[in-house]
C-alpha cells in the first residue's frame, strides 16, 4: 500500500526505531560497493517529517563513503515479522551547539535508546565526533503475512 505522505506513518516510524534501537546502515563506498554496519540512531518529529541522529566517528570509512554518495539505507528488523526500512539523506552537521544538543539528548535519554557518549568520545568537543543529521527520502513499513506499507514522495 503505497502512502502519499510521510506524515501519515512518521509516529509509527519513530516508535519502531527507538524500540529496535540498533539498525543496519548501509554506504557505498568509491567504487559503488555496498557496505553495511550497525548504529544507534536517535529520531524527532519535524513537523511532518522526522529527522535521524547518529553520533559518530567523523573520520572513519563511513565518512569517506559519504563523501561519494551522501545516502544511507537504515534496516531495523530485530522484529523479523515487522521490519522497516528508511533511505535517508546523510550530512555532517559541524555546528557544536548542536552536536553538544545531540550529544546531551543521547546521554539524557533513557537506555536502551540513551547512552552516555563520553564512554567512546571525552566531550561532545573531541575532534573524532561527528554528528551525523538524517533526512528520510523513502520508508517501507513491513507486516509478513499482512500488507506493507510504501513512502516514497
Amino acid at each position: 500500500m503505497k502512502i502519499e505522505s510521510f506524515a501519515e506513518i512518521v509516529e509509527e516510524v519513530i516508535a519502531v526505531a527507538h524500540a529496535q534501537v540498533w539498525c543496519s546502515v548501509a554506504t557505498v563506498d568509491k567504487h559503488n560497493r555496498p557496505h553495511v554496519r550497525l548504529l544507534h540512531p536517535i529520531w524527532a518529529r519535524e513537523g511532518d517529517t522526522a529527522t535521524g541522529w547518529i553520533l559518530t566517528n567523523r573520520h572513519s570509512p563511513k565518512a569517506k563513503h559519504l563523501t561519494h554518495s551522501p545516502y544511507v539505507s537504515l534496516c531495523y528488523d530485530r522484529d523479523i515479522m515487522k521490519p522497516l526500512t528508511v533511505d535517508c539523506h546523510a550530512e555532517w552537521i559541524d555546528d557544536a551547539a548542536e552536536i553538544r544538543r545531540v550529544y546531551e539528548w543521547f546521554k539524557a535519554a533513557p537506555p536502551p535508546l540513551g547512552y552516555d557518549p563520553g564512554l567512546i568520545w571525552q566531550s561532545s568537543d573531541d575532534p573524532t565526533l561527528g554528528l551525523l543529521k538524517l533526512t528520510p527520502y523513502r520508508a517501507t513499513l513491513g507486516h509478513l503475512g499482512s500488507e506493507w506499507r510504501y513512502w516514497r514522495p
